[in-house]
């Protein structure tokens, strides 16, 4: 079994795993079979219920609900998905299209906050455009969050805090995609702009990844030399700030707790990627293969969450 994405919240770790043999004493780990989990601080692991079909999770709250996708065979496409506290049950939130679109609409949940209102970006009637929305308080009701410029181009959210703020990206008038912030409860899109570089990355000027209950957001943006860096902002998305690399031109930024602490990765001088964390408000940033010491030679790549 091989643990390869982590989150963790209130002492829960929602991780993702994959089993690697057909013998595995769980059912649930056939051969190749990923497998998405819940583990108490006692060390029980609670198997999600993915409604019958694969399903992907992507973030976890303080009670253990889960937000991510599930593919359903009955419809051919992938639906968000909100789990009841500690993993128990899950509900099909549908898409922006209705619950009971057909295979052309599909929805993806990537942050939910300690209220159960899930984040996340689907498409409309027809599969086209791509959207982000927000959902209510246990992932009731879906609402379409718009775009930076108009109705018929994308947007998609990456991260929401306990106010409902939601952070991602969306298309502008220039063509490039611009890191958003909302007001709370996903009220309005304000630009967050970029640390100075046109797209470069794919059609990506910049985007945001996530946002603490100060409203500061972390994620990724290309600079004047073309290069990206990952970028944390002030309270509210205030100002955006280059947090440099380590050594590397390509860095990104995951997660950020409340005390402003960032995680994610950067390519090295040897064009490898390690994990990085920084101190409180983004500042400094450590290697954190530096304080570790893994066996058989391994170092860590990436870090997607930060509590």
């Amino acid at each position: 079994m091989k643990t390869i994405r982590i989150f963790r919240t209130r002492g829960l770790i929602l991780a993702t795993v994959l089993g690697v043999s057909a013998g595995c004493a769980s059912p649930a780990f056939a051969q190749n079979v990923v497998q998405t989990v819940i583990v108490n601080p006692d060390g029980k692991v609670i198997y999600l219920d993915t409604l019958g079909q694969s399903g992907h999770a992507t973030d976890i709250n303080d009670a253990g609900q889960v937000a991510g996708d599930f593919y359903s065979n009955a419809i051919g496409t992938n639906h968000a998905f909100i789990t009841g506290p500690n993993g128990v049950g899950m509900t099909d939130l549908g898409t922006l299209a209705g619950i009971n679109s057909d295979m052309s609409s599909s929805s993806y949940a990537t942050g939910i906050n300690d209220a159960g209102q899930v984040a996340g970006r689907s498409t409309l009637e027809g599969g086209l455009p791509v959207h982000a929305f927000i959902t209510g308080p246990n992932g009731m009701g879906m609402t379409d969050l718009g775009t930076l410029v108009g109705p018929s181009d994308y947007s998609a959210a990456f991260g929401i805090n306990n106010a409902g703020q939601v952070v991602g990206n969306s298309a502008t008038g220039d063509g490039s995609l611009h890191a958003f912030i909302t007001g709370p409860n996903g009220m309005g899109l304000t630009d967050l702009g970029t640390l100075g570089g046109p797209f470069s990355h794919g059609s990506q000027g910049s985007q945001g990844s996530d946002i603490n209950d100060a409203g500061q957001v972390v994620g990724l943006s290309t600079t004047a030399d073309g290069s990206s860096h990952a970028f944390i902002t002030g309270p509210n998305g205030m100002g955006m700030t280059d947090l440099g690399t380590l050594g590397g031109s390509y860095i990104e930024a995951s997660a950020i707790n409340d005390t402003g602490q960032v995680v994610g990765f950067s390519y090295t001088g040897d064009g490898s990627s390690h994990a990085f964390i920084t101190g409180p408000n983004g500042m400094g940033m450590t290697d954190l293969n530096s304080i570790v010491n893994l066996p058989r030679g391994g170092y860590l790549r990436d870090a997607q969450g930060n509590q």
